[in-house]
């Protein structure tokens, strides 16, 4: 575990500090900054680097989504659409 921190810091994604029982560490990106590295990278590896195939592989895991799901994803697609035309 150590060792695995130790590279986690040297690369910059975490920071250490003391404590009175050790280090600290904690990260040094913000959570949606973190989740969005995060999740480029397993689209980039399982996707092909295509965000519609994982779009459709998510979709395909949910059960049955809900209204208020599909409602959401119907709003995303909107705003995609208007800042790909220069609306927003």
């Amino acid at each position: 575990m150590r060792a695995m921190l130790k590279r986690l810091e040297d690369k910059g994604f975490v920071r250490r500090e003391e404590s009175e029982r050790g280090f600290v560490f904690s990260p040094t990106l913000p959570d949606s900054q973190a989740r969005r590295t995060a999740l480029g990278q397993v689209v980039r590896t399982f996707f092909n680097g295509s965000p519609v195939s994982a779009a459709s592989a998510l979709l395909g895991m949910a059960q049955q989504p809900d209204a208020k799901e599909l409602d959401e994803l119907e709003q995303m697609i909107a705003r995609a659409r208007r800042a790909q035309s220069g609306g927003e």
